[in-house]
């Protein structure tokens, strides 16, 4: 049995990572910010540390004694600063796993993260790889996943009204997604074992095109023939704003999708060969969001 911190509450990753890990037998406690988590935390037996993660202090006792950290910082820090924010949490983090000796840290990244710039919200966790990097006698393992199948759920007001789907990027690139269950699953293994030094690992369930995500997914919200429509970046920085995205991360996520136009989101990625490591596929996350769509 070992001693688990696990970052990211009750989130799309935590809840299932968290549920898995019990099962294993570990003994687990989830970070969260919200005391009113406690409750569903210790119903899937684990505790709940109650506090922020721009907090070293309250990381570093938290951190105490452990064996494993999956260390993930939240994708959106306020309305401003959003990334000098998620980098001030990468600090927190470092901070705390240096003055703990938490000897094993898997850390959640992103497909691009090997470059310092042009590549939106993602350009924070370069920073924080580079900082997890730097901690002496740590075990590292950096999860780079791919693009979200649960961010498709913010185009069902789009589909709904427009009868589209579409971004700043277009529908021909070869785009990495990724299942949050899929990301949970190797989380879990990676922390159970103690690698020496640090590794990069891909974690991506399919690599689809956009014009097919919008078709498959238009199929099972009963929309067939749906289309996946290129926005310019004025549209996409405008529709998202309308939307009610706070302005600056509305600019950061175009900036996201200028890097996959431009292809350079992938470039690492498919240089090692596009890995997929996931097992839930598109057509099965298309069953996940026709119930979301109906709803």
């Amino acid at each position: 049995m070992k001693k688990i911190i696990v970052s990211g509450s009750l989130g799309n990753i935590g809840k299932t990572l968290t549920g898995l890990l019990v099962k294993d037998g570990h003994d687990v406690t989830v970070i969260t910010s919200s005391p009113g988590r406690t409750q569903a935390i210790e119903a899937l037996g684990a505790k709940a540390a109650v506090g922020s993660v721009s907090d070293p202090v309250f990381l570093t006792n938290t951190l105490q004694g452990a064996d494993a950290l999956f260390a993930m910082t939240p994708p959106n820090m306020g309305g401003e600063n959003i990334v000098a924010n998620t980098v001030n949490a990468g600090k927190a983090f470092a901070d705390a796993i240096t003055k703990s000796g938490v000897p094993r840290v898997v850390m959640l990244s992103s497909v691009g993260a090997e470059y310092t710039d042009g590549t939106g919200p993602i350009k924070g966790l370069h920073q924080i790889e580079n900082l997890y990097r730097q901690i002496p006698g740590i075990s590292l393992t950096i999860l780079r996943a791919g693009y979200f199948y649960t961010n498709f759920f913010n185009d069902v007001a789009m589909i709904q009204h427009m009868n589209i789907m579409g971004s700043n990027f277009p529908g021909d690139v070869n785009l990495p997604v990724v299942h949050p269950d899929d990301i949970a699953a190797k989380a879990a293994q990676a922390l159970l074992v103690t690698p020496t030094g640090t590794d990069i690992q891909y974690v991506v369930s399919d690599v689809r095109q956009p014009n097919h995500i919008a078709s498959v997914l238009g199929n099972a919200a009963g929309k067939p023939g749906l289309p996946w429509v290129p926005f310019t970046d004025e549209q996409a920085l405008s529709g998202m704003t309308q939307a009610g995205l706070p302005a600056e991360m509305a600019g950061l996520y175009v900036e996201m999708g200028q890097a996959i136009r431009d292809h350079k989101l992938m470039t690492d990625f498919e240089k090692n060969g596009s890995p997929v490591i996931g097992n839930i596929k598109l057509e099965d996350f298309a069953k996940t969001f026709a119930t979301k769509f109906t709803a």
